[in-house]
């Protein structure tokens, strides 16, 4: 558990607010002024920008909310609870059959659709 003063210091916190970043700050401003999120969305994407970051905390930096803590756990790929369903779709069986198999073995199917190569709990 984290005490509540190592969950509010912002000493790791690099960088500006978001709100305040130079390269995302007039997308806040035009939701400030009224805009609606997706149409401001929109204008992210318009300028290839990720419109994700609309949904983050605009009063933090975008290091300390994308930066992820220690990535602990193996990639669910090679996770031994799910590793086999992973490996059946590396043969060759549909996203769906091997979704079905989890369902089977009382597992969440939605685990297939998140990165293999990522932990978990990174996720």
């Amino acid at each position: 558990e984290k005490s509540l003063k190592s969950q509010t210091e912002s000493s790791v916190d690099n960088g500006p607010p978001l709100k305040e970043d130079p390269k995302y700050s007039k997308y806040f401003k035009m939701m400030k002024m009224g805009l609606p999120k997706e149409a401001a969305k929109h204008a992210m994407v318009r300028d290839e920008l990720d419109p994700g970051i609309l949904d983050l905390n605009p009063e933090k930096s975008l290091k300390s909310q994308t930066e992820s803590s220690v990535d602990n756990g193996p990639p669910l790929k090679e996770d031994p609870k799910y590793s086999k369903y992973f490996k059946m779709m590396k043969m060759g069986l549909p996203k769906e059959a091997a979704k079905h198999a989890m369902v089977r073995d009382e597992l969440d199917p939605g685990i297939l659709d998140l990165n293999p190569e990522k932990s978990l709990k990174s996720q």
